[in-house]
């Protein structure tokens, strides 16, 4: 067996003694405790996106980093959520031409002193931009919406992406905070409802070139979109890891199946991504809902971490995806049965 790394140990000690004992009353609460969001950052896990020679994090190989985002995921989905969009902002920051957001923004970000979200529906949306970008002296003016942003009111950064008439994406960072140009509407979820999920409305938010992380064409940015493709399938296998927990000895065949899920999320490549990100949450699902049969008719009560589960499971069908994924989703959970 190969060794974890320390921080792979790390995320095992804090999903097990401290997210899912507290898992059930993040559901039920307003938002992610902040001192889950502070242990987080005291254990540099907000640095795990950086490269290795900036992150404090002792990571181990690319497997070792999707493996600590499902550890994570099997703790407390809610909390793992929040701090997952995080990684966009980094990223950007880390890798971004522009100097002064780079030496303005990285270091607090690595070490969580600065805590990110991203805004991202007009980068990965085909058809109309429901967030447009109209170049203006000195800048952009961002107009419209940007569906879904998670975080609002735990993060202070915002990397949003609005869209030019020519499809080109500018990703803009900003700070958050509700203003007379920049509204944010609550969303009701079905699962992760502490996340601080929002809507958020722009009118005519004036972002001026030095708050600009990047320009790049929609059609290139797509083709390169596997990373956070990989990392929402290893959420949904942290939550099928939890209900097998909780299945124990009836858990049957579904421990290989989460086995060969995630060597398959390591290995597949671009043209391969779309089903295996739909078997992660196709397994999650039965996973979750062979765990509530496991339970009885208990697992209907808000007290059981299998409807929960379930919940998550669902969502996380339906979180991050894109055409393909739902192809293969769909093929997948309409595919004949053979007669018993």
């Amino acid at each position: 067996m190969t060794q974890e790394s320390p921080a792979l140990q790390e995320a095992r000690r804090i999903a097990e003694d401290v997210l899912f004992p507290a898992a059930l009353e993040v559901d039920a609460a307003e938002r992610v405790p902040e001192s889950h969001l502070e242990l987080l950052a005291e254990r540099g896990f907000y640095g795990l996106a950086a490269s290795p020679e900036t992150t404090p994090l002792d990571v181990g190989d690319f497997p070792s980093v999707l493996r600590l985002i499902e550890v994570l995921a099997s703790g407390c989905l809610t909390t793992t959520f929040v701090w997952i969009q995080h990684h966009g902002v980094l990223a950007a920051a880390e890798t971004t031409k522009n100097r002064n957001l780079r030496e303005n923004y990285l270091s607090d970000l690595v070490r969580g002193k600065r805590r990110g979200g991203i805004a991202l529906g007009s980068a990965l949306r085909t058809g109309p931009a429901p967030l447009r970008a109209e170049p203006v002296v000195g800048g952009y003016l961002l107009e419209g919406v940007a569906p879904w942003f998670t975080g609002w009111g735990m993060v202070d950064s915002l990397l949003v992406a609005g869209r030019t008439s020519d499809d080109t994406l500018v990703f803009a960072m900003l700070d958050v905070a509700e203003s007379d140009v920049l509204h944010a509407d609550p969303l009701e979820l079905m699962a992760v409802q502490a996340s601080g999920t929002v809507t958020l409305r722009f009118n005519r938010y004036f972002v001026p070139r030095d708050r600009i992380a990047s320009t790049v064409p929609q059609a290139d940015y797509l083709q390169g979109d596997s990373g956070s493709v990989r990392f929402n399938g290893a959420l949904a296998l942290g939550v099928a890891g939890r209900a097998i927990a909780l299945l124990g000895d009836d858990a049957g065949g579904l421990p290989t199946e989460l086995d060969a899920a995630r060597a398959s999320l390591v290995e597949a490549g671009a043209e391969e991504l779309s089903e295996v990100r739909a078997r992660a949450s196709e397994l999650a699902m039965r996973a979750a809902s062979a765990a509530a049969v496991h339970h009885g008719s208990r697992s209907v009560l808000p007290g059981s971490h299998a409807q929960r589960l379930v919940r998550e499971a669902t969502f996380l069908l339906l979180f991050g995806s894109r055409p393909a994924i739902k192809s293969a989703l769909l093929d997948r959970l309409t595919a004949p049965r053979e007669p018993a």
